[in-house]
């Protein structure tokens, strides 16, 4: 019993050391990103952070709840209980003095990383009046048929950074028609 409460001090140690704000892998559903949102919303109170500032890294973290839950190929269930898709993945909140890092990652399936690496890589090099602009454009498009929303949430989350959205995709080795997806935004 010492190892396990010995393991879990170092976790809790590491996580202050590196002012880790939220931390979640598992299962994500519309409910749990709604309770989770509360504690998220509290931290970053609690952390004396601005209003504006606030506000990105919450909408980047919806933004990045929302994908797990629409996206991730892993689901514990399709419906369950009518509450919607139950998917797994894992996001990351931490600060490094001024600035805010959210990590997130997710599987999904092999045969969608063209599509989503053609949809994210524009983002690395457009300016921010460009994004903004897209983000206008996409408002008044006709949603995409194989998207769960109006394709706006890569485009708030480039408008909210501080930096390019930084991606990559991981194959696994196991299960060579499922790979990790993993996101990062600095805020």
């Amino acid at each position: 019993m010492s190892a396990i409460l010995d393991q879990n001090h170092c976790f809790f140690e590491i996580a202050r050391q590196r002012n880790l704000i939220f931390y979640h892998k598992g299962y994500f559903s519309h409910s749990i990103v709604a309770a989770m949102s509360e504690v998220v919303k509290l931290q970053l109170e609690v952390a004396g952070l601005s209003g504006p500032t606030r506000r990105k890294i919450f909408s980047s973290f919806i933004e990045l709840s929302q994908n797990i839950v629409h996206y991730s190929s892993d689901a514990l269930s399709e419906n369950w209980q009518q509450g919607g898709a139950v998917r797994e993945g894992a996001m990351c909140i931490s600060a490094d003095g001024e600035r805010h890092l959210m990590v997130c990652m997710n599987p999904i399936a092999t045969v969608a990383v063209n599509d989503l690496r053609e949809k994210l890589e524009p983002l690395r090099s457009m300016s921010i009046e460009e994004i903004k602009q897209a983000y206008k454009l996409s408002l008044r498009a006709d949603t995409p048929t194989e998207s769960k929303g109006a394709g706006l949430g890569f485009l708030t989350m480039a408008r909210d950074a501080s930096a390019p959205l930084e991606f990559a995709f991981y194959p696994r080795e196991d299960d060579p028609e499922t790979t990790l997806f993993c996101l990062k935004t600095i805020i």
